[in-house]
């Protein structure tokens, strides 16, 4: 399968290397490309994979959303921004009365997601998000992002473009994602770094980034989930916080 610079097959990159292009080498040299029928299974997935841990901790926090959600006790529209292979709109779609869209820029990944989740609640679009992505009509009740966060470049002006998609009362719920302090995410932002130019994909660093929860201080936002809470300390279960954002 090809996309306009990428072979998924050869794991090549070919001429000018874009975002997804970029990524879709990344996701190829990590493994992380699953089959549709391990896709229509997630976040369940058989324990010697080697992201079995991880795909755990995403079913707990996709759980502890859905749970959350469930209390609204109404229909909800919800937009995932960065939703991969769908597994998880197609698990929001489960929700009663539920209508889910999810938006990638991974074209591999879109088609498969059509291909797996064929669900008259849930569609999936090819496409960047921005504030011009659903005209000036379409609005959501929520917004998630859910291991997407990171590849905004801007965490202030990404929440402003999501909350003008947003019903009132609506909510943003931002998951499996790191937040860091101001020294943590200039360490991490040189191990990413690091770890691209190992991977022969350097560039990536480019399209990576380290958000501080300094960068939410504006917004009416709550921590739903905290991995630093002395519980998770302890079991060491989880790493990704669950903010939501008003």
């Amino acid at each position: 399968m090809k996309t306009a610079g990428f072979d998924t097959e050869s794991g090549q990159i070919n001429a000018k290397q874009g975002f997804e292009d970029l990524y879709l080498a990344v996701r190829n040299k990590e493994g992380r490309f699953y089959t549709d029928e391990q896709v229509s299974k997630l976040p369940e997935i058989y324990e010697i994979h080697p992201y079995f841990h991880e795909w755990q901790m995403r079913g707990r926090s996709s759980r502890r959303l859905i749970e959350y959600l469930k209390t609204k006790n109404k229909p909800l529209s919800i937009l995932e921004i960065g939703c991969g292979n769908g597994w998880l709109s197609a698990k929001l779609a489960e929700l009663d009365g539920a209508l889910v869209t999810g938006i990638d820029a991974n074209k591999p990944e879109i088609e498969q997601a059509r291909r797996v989740f064929n669900n008259s609640s849930v569609r999936f679009i090819y496409n960047s998000f921005n504030t011009e992505s659903f005209g000036k009509f379409v609005k959501f009740d929520v917004i998630v992002f859910a291991a997407s966060f990171q590849y905004f470049p801007s965490a202030k002006t990404i929440i402003h473009d999501a909350m003008q998609l947003l019903n009132t009362g609506g909510e943003i719920h931002i998951m499996d994602t790191h937040f860091y302090d101001t020294e943590e995410a200039k360490l991490s932002a040189s191990r990413s770094k690091n770890y691209y130019a190992t991977m022969g994909v350097a560039e990536m660093a480019g399209h990576y980034f380290h958000h501080s929860m300094n960068s939410l201080a504006e917004f009416d936002h709550k921590v739903m989930f905290d991995p630093n809470n002395w519980l998770n300390r302890i079991t060491k279960k989880d790493v990704f916080y669950w903010i939501m954002i008003k």
